[in-house]
């Protein structure tokens, strides 16, 4: 009687987990990769510099001048009388930091073309890599706005901040998972549709004004366009960031507990058409 031979599987074919499919596994398997492109990017936008560093802690100051004489001096629009150097800094700082991380998240596949067209990653480390890099960045630009903070605390000048400056670490990883997750859907779509990409530099410049970054949420007194702007998910981060930091604004937990449910699902959609893009990028770039 024959002798019946075992069958061996080399391969077995399982249901994805929620994880895996999105490529989070993956991504976490590679955590070294993810920092050698961070220390890559450091690294690079310090070479060939006259200022270094310096440029980080001039931007923000250059920026905070130029809106006191604009939005304070002409304009006159009113800070919550919170001093306009600290009140500017506060939403620059933030708002830099998101739209950098943004700028670089949507231009990845465009940007890492030449890198992805020869070795295989998981193309999730490099945004993820451009937005922790800009944590230094944020860092330094961040000691700027404490430097002001404290000199008009010293003056005498009566800030309140509060409790709700705790949250600051959950404001900081909200700004990235929108940007992260928004960058990552217009990444996808302006690999095909190239003009989107002009299109996206105006809704950028745009969407600052539409959030309280200039001006206070305070200052918007007609009630429908108030309800408006709380749709905007930055426009809670911002007011939480102000209201813990100097005791002015606007706080809601409900209002933050939106942007953060809006912040998730972009986030998701972002991921899952981004690996769905890879598959036929070097086709179609």
């Amino acid at each position: 009687m024959a002798k019946t031979q075992e069958t061996y599987w080399t391969t077995e074919i399982t249901p994805q987990s929620f994880a895996k499919g999105l490529g989070l596994k993956e991504l976490w398997a590679k955590k070294y990769l993810i920092w050698l492109f961070i220390k890559r990017d450091i690294t690079v936008q310090y070479k060939q510099t006259i200022f270094g560093m310096g440029w980080y802690f001039i931007s923000p100051l250059f920026t905070m001048f130029m809106y006191i004489v604009v939005f304070g001096r002409i304009a006159g629009i009113p800070t919550d009388d919170i001093p306009q150097p600290v009140f500017y800094l506060s939403g620059i700082c933030l708002w830099e930091y998101f739209s950098t991380c943004l700028t670089d998240a949507a231009g990845t596949f465009q940007t890492n073309a030449a890198l992805f067209g020869k070795v295989y990653f998981p193309r999730l480390v490099a945004p993820v890599s451009k937005v922790i890099s800009k944590m230094f960045r944020f860092s330094l630009q961040l000691v700027t706005f404490v430097f002001v903070y404290v000199l008009y605390v010293i003056k005498g000048v009566n800030l309140h901040p509060n409790w709700y400056l705790l949250l600051f670490p959950v404001l900081i990883l909200m700004i990235q998972c929108l940007a992260l997750g928004l960058g990552l859907i217009i990444s996808s779509a302006t690999t095909k549709y190239r003009d989107l990409t002009n299109f996206f530099g105006v809704f950028v410049s745009l969407w600052m004004y539409a959030t309280p970054i200039v001006y206070p949420l305070s200052y918007v007194t007609n009630p429908t366009l108030h309800k408006i702007m709380l749709f905007n998910p930055m426009t809670a981060i911002i007011e939480t960031f102000k209201y813990g930091a100097y005791g002015a604004g606007e706080f809601s937990w409900t209002a933050l507990a939106y942007s953060a449910g809006i912040i998730f699902v972009l986030l998701i959609i972002g991921i899952a058409m981004f690996n769905r893009k890879q598959k036929f990028f070097i086709d179609t770039i």
